[in-house]
């Protein structure tokens, strides 16, 4: 989907790089919404104290909440895979939010984008079984008995790959479909401001698109954890 104007592709098309910012906008705003996340975290660190100042207690009570949330479903022995757990949910929801900015391009609304974030947690979903469990994570696609390992093992190899399109597709479609009904309404509507609701309900549904996306991948790490059964 081409949109009518995107502040940063213009920018990019000033500076002679038109071509890869009309091809790649979720490139562009994928590395926009690093550079956003990346300069709230130094604000946000510059002046720690021991006496919190709003700025910090506003940060510290969100994210001591998302991570006591993480511990409840991954038990005390998952806390270690919170810093990359809320690196995925931070960037997720910023990168859906930023979609309701007039001339932003939301990155998660395109393909590359979440499955490479997918990618990246079914990857270290494995390399948290072999962590645990070494040789023996095998055993995880195995099943309970060694005769039903021909019927079991590639069902659960499918099962782990699937993995994969869930999560990309369920964070792309939801993403995607609510770009089009802005642009539909925008088209329709847009100076009647019928878009403003939708615009209102796209804030509810980054938030839930992303914690959807944070839930599964932390139940995926519990899973590697656990001994198979």
């Amino acid at each position: 989907m081409e949109h009518p104007y995107l502040f940063f592709v213009k920018l990019f098309e000033a500076i002679g790089l038109g071509s890869f910012a009309h091809h790649n906008p979720h490139v562009i705003y994928s590395w926009v919404v690093m550079t956003l996340l990346i300069s709230a975290a130094a604000l946000a660190t510059r002046s720690i104290g021991l006496i919190p100042s709003k700025g910090q207690n506003f940060f510290e009570v969100l994210i001591s909440g998302v991570e006591e949330f993480m511990v409840d479903v991954t038990g005390e022995e998952g806390r270690w895979l919170f810093p990359l757990a809320a690196t995925v949910f931070i960037y997720v929801f910023i990168s859906n939010l930023i979609g309701l900015v007039p001339g932003f391009f939301p990155p998660t609304a395109n393909l590359n984008t979440t499955a490479s974030c997918a990618l990246t947690v079914v990857v270290f979903t494995h390399i948290i079984g072999i962590k645990y469990h070494g040789a023996k994570y095998i055993k995880h696609f195995m099943g309970p008995v060694w005769w039903m390992i021909p019927i079991i093992f590639p069902i659960e190899v499918i099962g782990h790959l699937a993995r994969i399109l869930s999560l990309s597709f369920r964070l792309f479609g939801n993403m995607m479909g609510h770009e089009l009904v802005l642009a539909i309404l925008f088209l329709l509507a847009g100076a009647f401001f019928a878009p403003l609701p939708i615009m209102a309900l796209g804030i509810f549904v980054a938030l839930v698109q992303a914690f959807v996306f944070f839930l599964l991948s932390i139940m995926y790490f519990t899973g590697a954890m656990e001994h198979a059964h």
